[in-house]
């Protein structure tokens, strides 16, 4: 029992590590492909760039990322606990989590993005990359969520 239980623990800190590094590069792709789109914002082809200078400087890589775990950590975590709890298998769901979990944690650095319309685009990308890393959660994590088993149809 306890080694299920810290097979669980290192499978959730693993889907998560993975999880912020997918969706990082899930935001890079986006704001890619909408910065070819006519008039998409002028910064929005600068966030395609981004990612060179982050691989150039890794220092800087290190602290996107670093940043990204410290405002998404907390609520990924009650996520993961109440997905483990109940033992919430859906891809859906997990999906729905990390969107949340994205957007809250672009809500910290922007308190007023709501009020801001402006924002409401850069919100929408990074809520559609968190739907990306809630997948790649599940894929890694979520697929076994919890204590439960699922029943096995023994009659066919």
């Amino acid at each position: 029992m306890i080694g299920y239980v810290l097979k669980r623990i290192l499978m959730v800190l693993v889907g998560y590590l993975v999880a912020a590094l997918v969706g990082l590069i899930a935001v890079v792709v986006i704001y890619a492909i909408l910065s070819a789109l006519p008039n998409a914002p002028g910064y929005f082809g600068l966030m395609e760039f981004t990612p060179v200078a982050v691989l150039v400087v890794p220092p800087l890589g290190m602290f996107v990322y670093f940043l990204t775990i410290v405002l998404t950590g907390m609520q990924t975590l009650v996520f993961a606990l109440i997905a483990e709890f109940f033992s919430l298998r859906s891809f859906w769901l997990h999906m729905v989590f990390g969107a949340m979990a994205a957007a809250a944690g672009f809500m910290l650095i922007w308190p007023d993005a709501a009020d801001d319309p402006e924002r409401w685009a850069d919100m929408g990308i990074i809520a559609g990359a968190g739907l990306v890393a809630g997948l790649i959660y599940w894929l890694i994590a979520g697929r076994d969520a919890g204590f439960r088993r699922q029943l096995i149809d023994r009659s066919a």
